[in-house]
């Protein structure tokens, strides 16, 4: 299907209407090969000089190029990947349009923001560009985000990004972290009846669980960031025990603890090995390991940074609110600031939506994002004149 230059709500449908389940959450989705070839040959079609580049088999990311390099330069970066389609109350890749809104898997998390950047950038370069916007679209960022990973392995790099996420065009120049951790108990296997030498690891590990409850009552409202609010901790999942009539000699707590900037993954894990140090003061037969099993860094830009001021210009001078918010969701911006890209959120739709049973975006945010973008484009790749204005 051939989409019109610049064209935003037909790119997103275009991309919607292509399954894009991530092979890692989704035992046999078909990963992003389809929609990333798709969208290449748009851009290509569009005038972007466009790379293909495979982070893992069958899944490459889309870099396009437009503009002047050696200049100011600024990246849009979005995922191509959706998760899956179980309990959803609408055919998933119809990418239906009524009432103006696009409804499908993956239509505000993210492709309407994918194809808002598009269509800005696209928009932007008409007007001629001093500097050079380069487009990322990646893969992977629902679970390991190997996608944008590997395009700073390789060097890519601009000036400020904008990650497209959806913000409902609030501009988010935060967003929390987190941390997954394995707390194990060990007890002493026994024969149900055999007290004196059965120790229960179910029953240790409640009292690791109460320590927790006392963590999040006590210890972390006391830590605040202005955007985030405080951090937070949940029992995720529980494992142990074999049978009725014998004392379990293993128990697993799965544990998150979403993270505000300031706070590392090895700070997290000190405090649960804190708190298993008092249940061991007080039960002298107590054992609990504490494993750190993945974790993502918060992100964090100034409010006053560059990027957010030009943000905040672009939506005054496209006559929208200025909203400045904390997102509460991880997202590839915290991989690019990591890498000296002061990168915030910003883009159409709702988190709200994301991976819900009925997911939808706004056609009017769509046009709304893309005109603020191809602003903020122009703006700060010194764009020479105003024709793409509506």
């Amino acid at each position: 299907m051939r989409v019109a230059r610049g064209d935003a709500v037909a790119l997103t449908r275009e991309l919607v209407r292509i399954d894009s389940r991530n092979p890692s959450l989704v035992p046999g989705g078909p990963g992003e090969n389809a929609v990333a070839r798709t969208l290449a040959d748009v851009l290509t079609e569009w005038g972007f000089v466009v790379e293909v580049v495979e982070v893992a088999p069958g899944r490459p990311n889309v870099v396009a190029r437009t503009g002047r390099a050696g200049t100011r330069s600024l990246m849009f970066n979005g995922h191509v990947d959706v998760v899956g389609v179980d309990g959803m109350v609408h055919e998933p890749w119809a990418a239906d349009e009524r009432d103006g809104r696009i409804y499908g898997r993956g239509s505000s998390d993210m492709k309407a923001g994918v194809a808002s950047m598009c269509a800005a950038a696209i928009r932007a370069t008409s007007d001629g560009l001093d500097g050079e916007i380069i487009v990322t679209a990646v893969v992977d960022e629902e679970f390991e985000s190997i996608g944008t990973r590997g395009l700073l392995e390789r060097g890519v790099r601009a000036d400020a990004a904008i990650v497209t996420e959806p913000t409902r065009l609030a501009i988010m120049p935060a967003h929390l972290g987190f941390v997954w951790i394995d707390v194990t108990t060990h007890g002493h296997a026994a024969h149900g009846s055999r007290w004196e030498i059965g120790v229960d690891a179910i029953r240790h590990a409640g009292l690791v669980l109460a320590e927790l409850d006392r963590m999040d009552a006590e210890l972390l409202p006391t830590r605040s960031h202005p955007l985030l609010g405080r951090p937070s901790i949940h029992a995720s999942t529980i494992e142990g025990g074999t049978g009725m009539s014998t004392y379990p000699d293993r128990c697993t707590i799965r544990i998150e603890r979403r993270t505000i900037p300031g706070e590392s993954p090895l700070q997290v894990q000190a405090e649960l090995e804190a708190a298993c140090a008092r249940v061991a003061t007080r039960r002298s037969n107590f054992r609990g390991d504490v494993t750190v099993t993945f974790s993502q860094l918060p992100s964090d830009v100034a409010v006053d940074a560059p990027i957010v001021l030009a943000l905040g210009d672009a939506l005054r001078g496209a006559g929208e609110s200025v909203n400045v918010e904390g997102m509460s969701a991880w997202t590839d911006a915290a991989l690019l600031n990591a890498a000296g890209v002061p990168a915030i959120c910003f883009g159409p739709g709702d988190i709200a939506l994301a991976h819900a049973a009925e997911e939808w975006v706004s056609t009017s945010e769509i046009e709304r994002a893309t005109n603020v973008l191809a602003r903020l484009a122009s703006s700060w790749c010194g764009g020479r004149g105003s024709a793409w204005r509506s």
